[in-house]
């Protein structure tokens, strides 16, 4: 049987929901289960990728999640007007994190429609 290819949509903020931890952790367990998996982060999600995760809700735990999605070679997909700009005024978001492939709505209505299955949180 062909693995699946399985998106994994995150917008909550990672500030007040223990559930944009769920989400990375159910996309690390999917990708550990052989299936190709991308990952993308909308709006205040992107906060996961950003230097204050370990104060937000599980953060810790997130921050783990997400080292070892990147030392597997895990790409995140990240809406573009969600990223920081490099001003310096956001923090070192992302520093020594994964990669990150910015994202338009139509690059996200692609993915989806290319995906077998999509999970929404």
């Amino acid at each position: 049987m062909a693995a699946e290819h399985v998106l994994v949509l995150v917008s909550l903020d990672p500030e007040t929901s223990h559930r944009a931890n769920e989400a990375v952790r159910i996309a690390l367990g999917i990708l550990a289960g052989e299936n190709d998996v991308t990952l993308v982060l909308l709006g205040p999600a992107a906060k996961i990728l950003g230097p204050e995760i370990e104060d937000y809700v599980d953060g810790e735990d997130t921050l783990k999640h997400v080292a070892t999605l990147k030392k597997l070679g895990q790409a995140f997909h990240v809406e573009r007007s969600a990223i920081p700009p490099a001003d310096g005024r956001s923090g070192d978001w992302n520093a020594g994190g994964p990669a990150v492939i910015p994202i338009s709505t139509e690059d996200l209505a692609g993915l989806i429609a290319r995906s077998d299955r999509v999970l929404v949180f």
